[in-house]
């Protein structure tokens, strides 16, 4: 069974967490002028639509080189984008300085309680659908989405084992639950997961994932099983998802996530649809 959060209105289940934590604050602070993020494309789309529909000026810092397709939609809502000097090591303190100068609010995109919480919608969403699914599997970068599902499932279907998923040259979360202290990465890794770059997991999602013992395990999969699943995901689930989607889906087909049952069935979250079609031009040739 498959959650495809690719179909929501940015692309990506990203929405969930900025509608959230927008209309969180604008009930807690009617005054507040604008707001701002760092983002690697979803979340910054998912941002800039959420205040735009709230009428509120958003500022997306972007590290230069990000996909132009994610950039574009950025624009689309009305954001002012900062890219030029960006990096994915630089990013966050760039967008803490644009935050403190202008006055505006920052929204994390994943250490945040409000996009956090705005995720476990998904996680509500497919008890809908499957009351006592056997797992579920979700991608991991920062850990927003999966921390948001685990909170969710775990109060409705306890017994459910939420299992994440990233790539293998981006394993900290995998550490961090192995080791039970939150790791981070030397460097930004390499990966065509582009939407899982960052260094660590965020302390709130820590604090959910690993302190709280709501994620069972963290699987890792290759760049040529994750290269494989955006395959069958456009081939035969005939779903245009971007290659973060598809982790959960690789460790699923390579058989590192139970494969579960017409009673118990393994839920697969598709988390986003926001792709390069250089990159996937690439794999389907």
């Amino acid at each position: 069974m498959v959650k495809p959060e690719s179909l929501q209105v940015t692309g990506s289940f990203k929405a969930r967490g900025a509608f959230n934590a927008v209309l969180s604050l604008i009930e807690r602070e009617p005054d507040v002028v604008g707001v701002v993020t760092h983002s690697s494309g979803n979340h910054g789309q998912a941002l800039a639509c959420a205040a735009r529909a709230a009428g509120l000026p958003a500022t997306i810092v972007v590290p230069d080189g990000v996909t132009p397709a994610k950039v574009a939609g950025i624009r689309s809502f009305g954001a002012t984008v900062v890219s030029d000097g960006v990096t994915y090591d630089n990013r966050e303190e760039i967008a803490e300085e644009i935050a403190r100068s202008q006055g505006l609010r920052l929204i994390h995109p994943y250490d945040d309680w409000d996009v956090v919480h705005g995720a476990g919608t998904v996680g509500l969403e497919i008890l809908e659908d499957a009351p006592a699914p056997g797992a579920v599997v979700v991608p991991v970068g920062g850990g927003g989405q999966i921390s948001g599902i685990a909170l969710a499932i775990s109060a409705l279907a306890p017994e459910t084992a939420i299992i994440g998923v990233e790539p293998e040259g981006a394993a900290d979360a995998a550490a961090s639950l192995r080791t039970g202290v939150l790791q981070s990465l030397d460097s930004v890794p390499v990966t065509i997961a582009e939407g899982v770059k960052s260094k660590s997991i965020g302390d709130r999602n820590f604090e959910v994932m690993i302190a709280g013992g709501l994620v069972r395990d963290i699987v890792t999969v290759s760049e040529r099983e994750l290269e494989d699943a955006v395959l069958v995901a456009w081939m035969r689930l005939k779903l245009a998802i971007e290659p973060t989607a598809a982790l959960a889906l690789a460790a699923y087909l390579t058989g590192k996530v139970p494969a579960g049952s017409a009673d118990q069935p393994t839920v697969i979250v598709l988390s986003g649809a926001n792709f390069d079609p250089a990159t996937i031009a690439a794999l389907l040739a």
